[in-house]
């Protein structure tokens, strides 16, 4: 049985276009969803848009190593146009239930796991705090990681 430092990370980056593969998406809110949030990544972040394993757009990068073992490369934050919901790639407060709740109410109408935050449609959300939540995220990454990350 393979150790969990030698198991592969299934999560990469893609040499795939980012808007070649926008431009798949359907229905036309979808499209015009994904090229939306491309642009307001891409400015929250100054990082160029890589297309990942799971046809997840990701900005930034940081290599990661778990006590485990396990280690791997990631990127710092981004977003997936899964069907029915997207799922934002960001930094959600853990530190106490109601400071979780209160990011999420002030974003906007989604729900949240981990790391991801799940919304219908970009316009549930308020983009100026999508905005913060970005730079929140890279914060967040870069203080993990101090040295194994870039844009």
């Amino acid at each position: 049985m393979a150790s969990n430092a030698s198991k592969a990370n299934k999560t990469k980056p893609e040499p795939q276009d980012v808007k070649a593969y926008l431009e798949t998406l359907e229905p036309r809110r979808r499209l015009e969803d994904g090229h939306a949030l491309l642009k307001i990544f891409t400015e929250e972040t100054g990082a160029e848009a890589v297309l990942w394993t799971g046809n997840m757009v990701g900005f930034g990068h940081y290599h990661y190593k778990y006590a485990s073992g396990r280690e791997g490369d990631a990127f710092m934050t981004g977003f997936a146009m899964r069907k029915p919901k997207i799922s934002l790639y960001l930094y959600v407060p853990d530190e106490g239930r109601e400071e979780r709740e209160e990011f999420l109410q002030k974003l906007g109408k989604c729900t949240a796991g981990v790391s991801c935050v799940y919304v219908t449609k970009l316009a549930d959300l308020d983009e100026n705090r999508l905005r913060e939540a970005i730079r929140a995220s890279l914060d967040f990454v870069k203080q993990l990681y101090p040295d194994n990350w870039r844009l």
